[in-house]
């Protein structure tokens, strides 16, 4: 079985469980509270309340919950709460609607022949609410398969995994490969609840000594929905831990280069000790992994020491000749302040790279952003994310260079930047200095003559706790230390970028011609 198909079928079965958990979760809060408020006249108040959630963006909702201490920041406990979340308006509104559309006479009726309030709802108003019921749940859960690809940007696996990791390679068959499966799932879970809905609503055979048979079946079926919700929720217990016994779980930001290193780090780890590693990779910002370390649920990830000084510590970048070696020395010592060790570069510096495209940059003889500042005002520009709001980002670049745009930068992925300046989309992006696209769609970068921008040494930072409790994980780092420089890392990120090789072989390869192998 291929790399790809092994991935492919543990991220489904990731997603099954994401969808199953919410949605037995959703089914646990919204039978008893539909059922309560059902004849209450603040019905309507609750129902609003639950519109309003649907209301926020699911990205959003994934964001705000990482801030909830109880939920332990990334990984599947957000996501889970959040898809829960989701789901609650269509459950809850099909059972409430289809309970308020039971005729008051059969009610009635029922209550006259000598049933009680509890057997009226059971055997009368339940069996004909159904269909409304599982018109709600058809919704919820094509809603929940949805949604549960952005999970991956949290660290909590799925689909969304192969999504991510194709926008951020560029990577049309990676995307087809979260895609497809993911609309294959909505498709079959719809398909097998109508099916469901239908078995459900065929009318029962008449049997003897058998009072109210058809209510029964319903009722325990229903049941079964709730008992395997909650059998889902305790297999889903097992979300958080890594496949195959691993103890470990190495993160990464969502660009190319951010998934080889972290691929690298994972191979090496896997080849010298006897740990096995989770990959949570295409986890979004710094913030989002810095976090992700500092809670414990990620063991390791690459960083950029300027990246580190700045944005995460907020210290303003350094001057000096000698100002990589004391940023990376005093970045060391301030995390080792938060239980993180931060090891020497690997052997390259990856900085921000302003770039235009090079036909622009020879028909106006432009070699620096100071020479670029006149021509800024002619610009369009597109930035990630993170630049537009990092302390080291575009408005601290602004005011050093005076470069001032005609209209505000348009923020998206980092990925498509670069083939939206070459295809003339945009004039003015921020890059990566080491990545492979430069040369191949012919940009040009523009110096940072005013020595804005601070050193960015890739450097692997680990929590030292995980260190501590394995002593041969530190060696297996160190033996990376300084084998990697710029114009390695930049075909490495070629070789998957442009030539669309699989991440992993990529990788591999250059271990076996680094004589990298496995320690004896």
């Amino acid at each position: 079985m291929s790399p790809l198909v092994r991935e492919l079928l543990q991220r489904t079965l990731e997603h099954l469980l994401l969808v199953g958990v919410a949605l037995g979760l959703a089914l646990l809060i919204t039978v008893p509270l539909g059922i309560w408020i059902h004849r209450r006249r603040w019905a309507g108040w609750v129902l609003a309340a639950a519109s309003t959630i649907q209301t926020i963006p699911s990205l959003a909702i994934f964001g705000l919950l990482l801030t909830v201490p109880l939920l332990g920041g990334i990984g599947p406990v957000p996501a889970v709460v959040a898809l829960t979340l989701y789901a609650l308006l269509p459950l809850l509104r099909g059972l409430v609607t289809g309970l308020a559309q039971v005729p008051l006479g059969l009610r009635e009726a029922g209550l006259a022949l000598g049933l009680r309030e509890g057997q009226v709802l059971r055997r009368i108003a339940l069996p004909l609410a159904l269909p409304i019921w599982m018109a709600g749940m058809r919704v919820a859960t094509v809603i929940t398969v949805g949604t549960a690809t952005i999970a991956a940007a949290i660290g909590a696996g799925g689909l969304g995994v192969f999504l991510f990791r194709g926008i951020a390679t560029v990577n049309n068959g990676l995307l087809l490969a979260g895609a497809l499966p993911a609309a294959a799932l909505a498709l079959l879970a719809d398909f097998g609840l109508g099916a469901l809905e239908r078995r459900l609503a065929r009318a029962p055979r008449p049997r003897r000594n058998r009072e109210s048979s058809w209510s029964r079946r319903r009722l325990a079926t229903a049941l079964a929905a709730l008992l395997a919700g909650g059998l889902v929720l305790a297999i889903g217990l097992g979300l958080g831990r890594a496949p195959g016994g691993a103890t470990l779980r190495i993160g990464a930001k969502n660009f190319t280069e951010q998934l080889i290193l972290a691929e690298l780090l994972s191979q090496q780890i896997e080849a010298d000790t006897s740990l096995g590693v989770q990959r949570d990779f295409g986890l979004g910002g710094t913030a989002l992994l810095h976090e992700g370390l500092r809670s414990g649920r990620l063991d390791g990830y690459v960083e950029y020491t300027g990246t580190a000084w700045t944005a995460i510590l907020g210290q303003p970048p350094l001057q000096g000749a000698d100002r990589r070696e004391r940023v990376w020395r005093q970045t060391r010592s301030r995390y080792a302040e938060l239980g993180l060790t931060v090891f020497p570069s690997l052997g390259f510096e990856n900085s921000f790279a302003m770039l235009i495209r090079r036909a622009d940059a020879e028909r106006l003889d432009l070699s620096s952003l100071s020479q670029a500042a006149p021509f800024a005002p002619r610009w369009r520009a597109a930035f990630g994310y993170e630049f537009l709001n990092r302390a080291d980002g575009w408005p601290g670049l602004a005011r050093r260079y005076n470069l001032q745009l005609s209209t505000p930068p348009r923020a998206m992925d980092l990925g498509l930047t670069y083939r939206a300046l070459a295809e003339g989309q945009v004039d003015l992006i921020a890059g990566d200095s080491t990545n492979g696209l430069i040369p191949a769609l012919d940009l040009a970068i523009l110096a940072d003559d005013r020595s804005y921008f601070p050193p960015y040494d890739a450097v692997p930072v680990f929590r030292s706790a995980s260190l501590r409790r394995h002593a041969d994980l530190a060696k297996s780092v160190e033996r990376l230390v300084g084998r990697l420089d710029a114009a390695t890392m930049q075909r490495l990120n070629a070789a998957v970028d442009l030539n669309k090789q699989p991440l992993e072989q990529v990788v591999r390869d250059w271990r076996r011609s680094a004589g990298l192998e496995g320690l004896s």
